[in-house]
């Protein structure tokens, strides 16, 4: 009798399953649909048999309570590394963060391979000057190690009162054994956008060097007001390196005045309303003058995008080291009055469709860090031209300035001293490999520019 009727149910499922399918399938969906709500109904029973048994015959007694948040917490960091539960602790320091001044390091972490890694020391900032370099693992903070900690764990650990100290145990490639860094908190106060001119030399002219450390609500004014100011620039160096990122509208904003047409930069989600694309618009963009970026591992989101649409749209020549590779969208969300979730919605996409999360953006020329080697020739290399002069220059290094010479030069310090300022010096750049190079290629651009 049950054969039977299985037979019979089999057949006729069979033929209203030929007709479903004519008709988009609506019984599958609805089967699917209780099979998902059956699933959901099974995960939420186990979770709460599970709970109900830690609290009935766990060895010591737990509050339930404190048994749900490491238990949200720990859903939250298995999903990525940048989603979060935030406790009513967490969701302050958060507030903290964000609205007014608090005391750090000046340093951006993220989670690579399950690590606690340094994406970017802040230019002026105490961990950078403490040497705290890019691609550092932090293995302990004070004395807790971080291996399972989450990252707002580890930044409300290092964050703090101002002019208290802190040691960080590093680990870093290269280096035999780790590394203690001892680091005295402060104010993070940083300078976005550090303009600088550098002289190409044989009456060449002069390119602009725009160094961004973040990307923060004045980068576009700024570089802006820079590039006014320097209106006889021939080219462009914008310097990423160790930029964690910072405001996408920024970053879309600085695009937007080198790019003229075409997206800059989308985002995508799996619900529709977090989908967007930023597109560019030809008023007052630059789409001629010479640029070259520079990144390193320490290039993150914003920066990434910025350098990724860039040579996309083959406006600039990307030169350094593989990116950071961050390049998804978090919203926070309260949970209650006090607590809140950090969750990742989105992930961005640069024009070509290419996305940068965990894959980065390796650069057109690959350039590790360096100081530019030459060989040292003691012998007098002169033309018979430049012999007199020069002869004259090596006399007056031992010869006293006469009175007058020396009033010219006092009246003449105070200009000198403000065009230093401004002015990356050969030493500077002979140290820096990354940057020499840059100057190389833009020197090319700027020839095969003014040819054309």
């Amino acid at each position: 009798m049950y054969k039977k009727n299985r037979k019979a149910i089999l057949a006729g499922f069979g033929v209203t399953l030929a007709g479903a399918l004519l008709l988009g399938t609506p019984l599958l969906q609805a089967k699917n649909s209780d099979q998902a709500k059956e699933s959901k109904l099974e995960a939420y029973i186990k979770f709460t048999q599970i709970l109900n048994l830690i609290q009935n015959q766990y060895v010591d007694e737990v509050n339930t309570t404190d048994l749900i948040n490491k238990a949200l917490k720990g859903l939250m960091q298995n999903l990525d590394a940048h989603s979060a539960f935030m406790t009513a602790k967490d969701f302050k320091d958060l507030n903290i963060q964000t609205k007014g001044e608090f005391g750090g390091l000046g340093i951006v972490v993220g989670m690579r391979n399950g690590a606690l890694t340094v994406i970017a020391p802040i230019d002026g900032t105490p961990a950078a000057k403490a040497g705290v370099k890019a691609g550092d693992i932090i293995l302990k903070i004070d004395d807790k190690a971080t291996l399972g900690m989450s990252i707002d764990e580890a930044v409300s650990l290092m964050r703090g009162k101002p002019g208290t100290p802190i040691t960080l145990t590093l680990v870093r490639k290269g280096a035999p054994k780790p590394i203690k860094v001892k680091i005295v908190r402060d104010i993070i106060k940083i300078k976005s956008v550090k303009p600088k001119v550098i002289k190409l030399g044989n009456n060449e002219g002069e390119v602009l060097y725009l160094k961004i450390t973040s990307f923060d609500a004045k980068v576009v004014d700024e570089v802006k007001k820079a590039i006014r100011e320097h209106p006889h620039a021939k080219g462009y160096i914008i310097d990423l390196r160790n930029n964690p990122g910072g405001l996408l509208d920024q970053a879309v904003g600085l695009l937007d005045m080198f790019i003229a047409k075409g997206t800059l930069v989308s985002q995508k989600g799996r619900n529709k309303e977090e989908d967007q694309v930023y597109k560019a618009h030809v008023k007052g963009t630059d789409t001629r003058t010479p640029m070259v970026v520079l990144v390193n591992g320490g290039s993150a989101s914003a920066s990434e995008i910025v350098s990724g649409a860039l040579q996309d749209d083959r406006r600039a020549v990307i030169v350094g080291e593989k990116t950071f590779g961050k390049g998804s969208v978090q919203v926070v969300v309260p949970v209650g009055k006090e607590e809140g979730v950090k969750l990742t919605v989105a992930r961005y996409y640069l024009p070509s469709g290419r996305t940068i999360q965990n894959k980065g953006v390796i650069p057109d020329i690959l350039v590790f860090p360096g100081k530019v080697t030459r060989e040292d020739n003691d012998t007098i290399s002169i033309k018979e031209k430049d012999l007199k002069k020069h002869l004259q220059a090596e006399l007056l290094k031992i010869e006293k300035p006469k009175k007058t010479e020396v009033k010219k030069s006092e009246e003449n310090n105070t200009t000198a001293a403000k065009e230093k300022k401004e002015l990356i010096t050969d030493k500077e750049i002979n140290n820096d490999l990354q940057l020499k190079t840059a100057i190389d290629v833009l020197k090319a651009l700027i020839l095969t520019s003014e040819r054309k």
